[in-house]
């Protein structure tokens, strides 16, 4: 895997701060080999009894899930002031949407197309976390994610490694703004390094088989992205990489991270992934495992205990160079430094908290607003001034926690505003019926939908709330079929027999199939779980106060069986044209006659909904891509300026997102059918026009060969300015050698 060159130029180092330097060797030197120990441990608060203790005695160097001040300062006074050099801890948590105000889950987030949006939401959690002691997140995470059966595609921005770039990008600027040693900063970490978004069958922790053109052209673009942008910390993953762990894998964190990336921050193994290198089978018991991470560079144990339990005696059998652990340590104490904790290591707890204070609240509502993506409108939203009185169906209409999402450990239900609530207080409480129909999405009772039937009869409209609680997304909640569960499509049915018009609002933390509930609505608006003011959001949507903008950020599979799907897939040689229905072909028929090209026959050849798709309340008109120029000069530095022009050819104002795509026609080795180069989001008033530009480079135009090097071939090219991935008429250029 040597070969691998990334086709951005190598980023050196930044320069480190020769004072810094300076104090980090000097307190290394008086350092003994179990202090030094001690910084590369990261425990669970939940051993308080024996932490206090251990912190005491240098024996702990970060400390992760305690979110009391009053203990942070107490551990933190331990550290300072009772351990013998006084080396302030870190306090870590996985504040991954939010802390207490809580925001779109990421995959929500990355639906906002608005990286704006993403950075003040980042800039709010670490404000609020930080009053509490936490200086470290582990967060963004940035696993490009092409299977909604994985579970832990609710913490991605989806399946394209722009997309994941960009959002990654616009998280780590808010967390740590541009002055870590801030006391509102938030150490980020890019996490899964790598490949974890790749595991086989869509199932948590499991293997990946990633060869190096797909790695360095898809998985690690984003983590690159990060490191140049100066994410604190990187995490490692839990999945090996073609048979190499990546707590263990030298290649991955050392020549990439460290050398060619050039970067010198915390690398921090996940959760226990140094010694579950056992059960991987590459380490026979803790110090084998301990050995593999640390001459792969992994800084931080967290909660594995194989580095306190093993390392001593590693150095002391002369199995681990001293040295070795010297350099982790240093990574240790600088971030630590430029957190600015040798100087300021409490909290202050005379101010007041920052939690939910209005500014939050109302950044969370127009985040969640501008999530939510509308799949359907056959004209039913926004509702009319007619609609006077609304049934709310479903059980995900009023389900504070679970509206929340996965990873939202510090959301207090109590200010989750739901949709129940915020539509009453929009409409009025006598005009808003309820009922749940199904008590929660897992329920395969139907007792409770003739009640619900009788509201929807008595009603004007009919809102419908579906989807997945908390709990069934997220890490180790992976899902072989993606169809909702226990009553609810029953309860769907039921309610489209009134006739009443009808809209249905998923609420989930994935791509549901929805292919059946889709077809019976009037009007579906998906939600990937929105937070502490999703149903303010949501009301502010139904009602036309707020107007649609979200773009799917995955592509939305008709079936379970379509995964994994992306737009970026390759044309193969035998690409469809058309598709016959299995329904369709007749008794006996020959076996060539349903066509000999790439498609289920249950399923055809496309997807629901395609990536970047997304509706509005208005209706916009993207031209075709005007170019500055026929070609594009390999050599020249020239960029090659694409433009078009949008406008807003209905009645209300809105936003498009303008997405950038391009085609690479002919290469060494096939290249995908599209993949997006850049993209813009506007606002546009009823009729106005925008002139929107972009420019690619031939560096934009680059992809990795078999042996891992870059590969910036001339040839004929197309590119398409659209509405989504689907969509748009292309131009052609030709990328020349001159």
């Amino acid at each position: 895997m040597s070969a691998f060159v990334a086709v951005a130029s190598c980023v050196a180092a930044p320069p480190k701060d020769a004072v810094m330097e300076a104090r980090i060797d000097s307190l290394l030197d008086l350092m003994t080999l179990q202090e030094k120990i001690g910084q590369l441990n990261q425990f669970n608060t939940a051993q308080f009894d024996t932490l206090s203790a251990a912190v005491a005695q240098g024996r702990v160097g970060s400390i992760i899930n305690e979110v009391n001040p009053e203990v942070v300062n107490r551990l933190q006074r331990k550290a300072v002031e009772e351990s013998r050099l006084g080396i302030p801890l870190i306090f870590a948590r996985d504040v991954i949407h939010g802390f207490n105000t809580v925001f779109p889950i990421p995959l929500g987030q990355a639906a906002t197309w608005n990286p704006d949006l993403v950075e003040e939401a980042a800039r709010i959690a670490a404000i609020e976390a930080s009053a509490c002691g936490i200086r470290w997140t582990f967060s963004p995470m940035i696993d490009v994610s092409r299977d909604a059966r994985w579970g832990r595609i609710a913490e991605s921005a989806g399946e394209d490694p722009l997309l994941n770039e960009r959002m990654g990008v616009a998280m780590i600027r808010g967390y740590q703004t541009d002055n870590l040693a801030d006391p509102t900063a938030v150490a980020a970490c890019a996490k899964h390094f790598a490949g974890y978004g790749y595991s086989e069958s869509g199932k948590d922790y499991n293997t990946t088989w990633l060869p190096l053109p797909l790695l360095a052209d898809v998985v690690l673009p984003p983590f690159e992205a990060a490191a140049n942008a100066g994410v604190a910390t990187f995490m490692t993953s839990f999945n090996d990489i073609n048979g190499v762990p990546s707590s263990g894998n030298q290649w991955l964190m050392r020549d990439i991270l460290r050398d060619k990336w050039g970067f010198d921050g915390v690398l921090v193994s996940d959760w226990n992934a140094i010694t579950e290198m056992i059960n991987h089978g590459v380490a026979a018991d803790k110090k084998a495992a301990a050995l593999l991470a640390a001459n792969a560079g992994v800084d931080i144990d967290m909660e594995g205990h194989s580095y306190p339990d093993a390392m001593e005696a590693l150095v002391r059998e002369g199995k681990l160079d001293e040295n070795v652990i010297d350099d982790l340590v240093r990574n240790v104490l600088r971030l630590k430094f430029r957190l600015g904790l040798f100087e300021n290591p409490y909290i202050d707890l005379s101010k007041p908290s920052p939690s939910y204070s209005p500014s939050h609240l109302a950044a969370a509502t127009k985040a969640a607003e501008e999530s939510a993506i509308l799949l359907k409108n056959n004209g039913m939203l926004p509702l009319g001034k007619d609609v006077r009185r609304i049934a709310v169906i479903g059980p995900m209409a009023d389900a504070p926690y679970d509206q929340g999402g996965t990873w939202a450990p510090d959301i207090q239900r109590e200010h989750s505003v739901t949709p129940l609530a915020a539509l009453r207080k929009l409409y009025g409480e006598k005009n808003v019926s309820y009922s749940p129909g199904v008590k929660f999405t897992r329920d395969i009772s139907l007792d409770g939908i003739p009640e619900a039937v009788k509201a929807a009869s008595e009603a004007d409209a009919v809102i419908c709330f579906l989807g997945e609680e908390a709990v069934m997304s997220g890490e180790a909640h992976c899902m072989a079929d993606l169809d909702l569960k226990g009553a609810q499509t029953a309860l769907l049915e039921a309610l489209d027999k009134t006739g009443k018009p009808l809209a249905v609002v998923f609420m989930a933390g994935r791509p549901l199939t929805i292919k059946k509930e889709n077809a019976i609505a009037d009007a579906v608006l998906y939600t990937f779980h929105g937070g502490t003011m999703a149903g303010e959001a949501l009301a502010n949507l139904l009602s036309g106060k707020a107007n649609p903008s979200g773009k799917l950020p995955v592509t939305m599979a008709k079936m379970t069986g379509q995964y994994p799907i992306y737009y970026a897939h390759k044309n193969t040689g035998r690409p469809p044209e058309w598709t016959v229905d299995l329904d369709s072909i007749p008794l006996e028929a020959i076996q060539t006659s349903t066509g000999c090209t790439s498609y289920y026959l249950d399923a055809g050849k496309d997807p629901l909904y395609p990536f970047g798709y997304g509706l509005s309340y208005t209706t916009f008109d993207i031209s075709s891509p005007r170019l500055s120029s026929a070609t594009l000069a390999k050599r020249s530095g020239e960029p090659l300026t694409v433009e078009c022009t949008v406008t807003n050819t209905g009645d209300r104002e809105g936003q498009e997102t303008v997405q950038l795509y391009v085609r690479d026609m002919v290469g060494s080795l096939a290249r995908p059918v599209k993949e997006l180069k850049d993209f813009k989001k506007i606002s546009l008033k009823p009729g106005e026009s925008q002139v929107v530009s972009f420019t690619l480079t031939p560096a934009q135009l680059a992809y990795h060969g078999l042996d891992g090097k870059p590969i910036i071939e001339p040839g004929e090219f197309r590119v398409w300015t659209a509405g989504d991935s689907a969509s748009g008429t292309p131009a052609t250029f030709t990328l020349t050698e001159q």
